[in-house]
């Protein structure tokens, strides 16, 4: 998450609006991940994420003029990625998403004793890591995107109720019975059916390996998801510790804990293009105007 000093960001701000181009482009690279996470984890696929993340990123570039410190930095970006999300029409993760009951349903078929890796040139580990971040992913979208997006301000990027007010334009109040509400489901549902949450519980990411790649929901030549095997194989010593935790919170973490999501080498050779075609803001002629809508 965006951890810079606040002086150094309001620096870089200050210099921005006087048309400095190289504090404009670092200010765009503090936060792109950050936009680039919310994206991911509200709408599932890569693909979708980055392009939402595109727009986002544009608005931020061209409203900046207008940026009057009223809220943090942090606060103003997060505000523009909500308006941009929550107004979005349906992704393809939304147009096939299932209830709770249903996403239940599903987990309780399709169980093998072992993944069909014999057919497949990848590690064992990877195809787990895939199950496990794309089924926990797929979950969210149970939530309408009002409490989806609630959910991941206050718990997984664990923000607090007054910043996460102030995000979604609504009051703190407002704010704590909407996370409180998706909160109570995500947790009930994971405690009850999801073996990383309660070793008890019949679904088992390695279980479902088999069912998943047979449905197209894995593809094991282009995995969306699990991207470092190092990653993978500190992952039990990461579960040890979550299930230690009190029930509530073991949800939490085990979001927390997956691997920050990295855009495409794609999506970061638009991010430099968009970047080197800004007009030149030192020059004589370049004005900070030009990005504004």
């Amino acid at each position: 998450m965006l951890s810079e000093d606040l002086h150094e960001i309001d620096f870089l701000i200050l210099r921005a609006k006087e048309g400095k181009r190289e504090a404009l482009e670092s200010l765009v690279r503090l936060v792109q991940r950050d936009v680039h996470s919310i994206a991911m984890r509200f709408l599932w696929h890569p693909q979708d994420a980055e392009d939402a993340t595109q727009e986002i990123l544009i608005r931020v570039i061209t409203g900046l003029a207008g940026f009057k410190g009223e809220s943090s930095f942090r606060t103003w970006v997060f505000r523009i990625a909500s308006n941009t999300l929550l107004t979005l029409g349906k992704k393809r993760m939304e147009q096939s998403a299932l209830t709770f009951e249903e996403f239940g349903d599903a987990l309780a078929t399709g169980l093998s004793v072992a993944p069909p890796l014999e057919t497949h040139d990848i590690s064992e580990e990877l195809l787990i890591e895939e199950v496990k971040i794309g089924c926990t992913h797929a979950l969210l979208m149970c939530l309408d995107r009002e409490h989806r997006f609630a959910y991941i301000l206050g718990e997984i990027m664990d923000l607090d109720h007054r910043e996460g007010a102030e995000i979604l334009a609504i009051t703190p109040v407002a704010f704590r019975k909407r996370l409180s509400r998706a909160k109570s489901r995500i947790v009930s549902f994971m405690t009850s059916h999801c073996g990383l949450i309660e070793a008890s519980n019949a679904c088992q990411c390695r279980l479902r390996v088999g069912a998943a790649i047979d449905h197209g929901c894995i593809q094991p030549k282009e995995l969306l998801f699990a991207q470092s095997l190092a990653q993978t194989k500190r992952f039990p010593e990461v579960l040890q510790a979550i299930r230690q935790l009190e029930e509530t919170r073991r949800v939490a973490a085990l979001y927390r804990s997956h691997p920050q999501a990295e855009p495409s080498d794609t999506f970061m050779l638009w991010l430099t293009q968009l970047l080197d075609e800004m007009p030149d803001l030192n020059s004589s002629t370049g004005q900070f105007s030009t990005f504004t809508s």
